[in-house]
């Protein structure tokens, strides 16, 4: 039977959907590259509810969630985050995460395809992103056309810090 995948924008409805998506991928994601308080904390920071409405309230961050229809039943797979002309025909990719199970099917390529798409039709020359320099995920960037292009360490707050690889397409 073939497989039909959804993508969809989040309403705010969607926002405990897309906590539970980050709560039960950062461990394995973050697992070997962060502690566990630094994983607790920027949860909280990053997927609070009021977080999340403030990103796309305030910040005008788009949200998409990939799905799949199982036996009438929604089953949410994963989501991303994306920002349109964040910086001179720029558009910027804030989150991108699958649930562990759903890596490696093409899901995050779909994703990936959906925000480029968007951010052609709205004449952004460049996608950008932040991925932890120790994260896997580069060599998938890598492999959809990511450059690196620079570093950047960010003090989240709380005496933790992100180290990241900027990429771009």
């Amino acid at each position: 039977m073939e497989r039909i995948i959804i993508l969809e924008r989040a309403a705010k409805s969607h926002f405990p959907i897309i906590k539970e998506i980050a709560y039960d991928t950062w461990p394995d994601t973050f697992g070997g590259i962060l502690s566990e308080q630094q994983i607790s904390y920027m949860l909280v920071m990053m997927y609070d509810l009021e977080s999340l409405a403030h990103q796309t309230e305030v910040l005008g961050h788009q949200f998409i969630l990939l799905k799949e229809q199982i036996d009438g039943q929604d089953k949410y797979w994963g989501y991303a985050a994306y920002e349109l002309n964040c910086k001179e025909d720029t558009c910027k990719i804030h989150k991108i995460y699958l649930l562990p199970k759903c890596q490696g099917m093409g899901f995050g390529k779909r994703l990936l395809g959906y925000v480029e798409k968007e951010s052609n039709i709205n004449k952004n020359k460049f996608l950008t992103l932040n991925v932890n320099k120790y994260n896997k995920a580069v060599d998938f960037y890598l492999k959809y056309g990511f450059q690196i292009v620079g570093e950047e360490e960010i003090d989240i707050g709380n005496g933790f810090l992100m180290e990241d690889y900027v990429m771009r397409k």
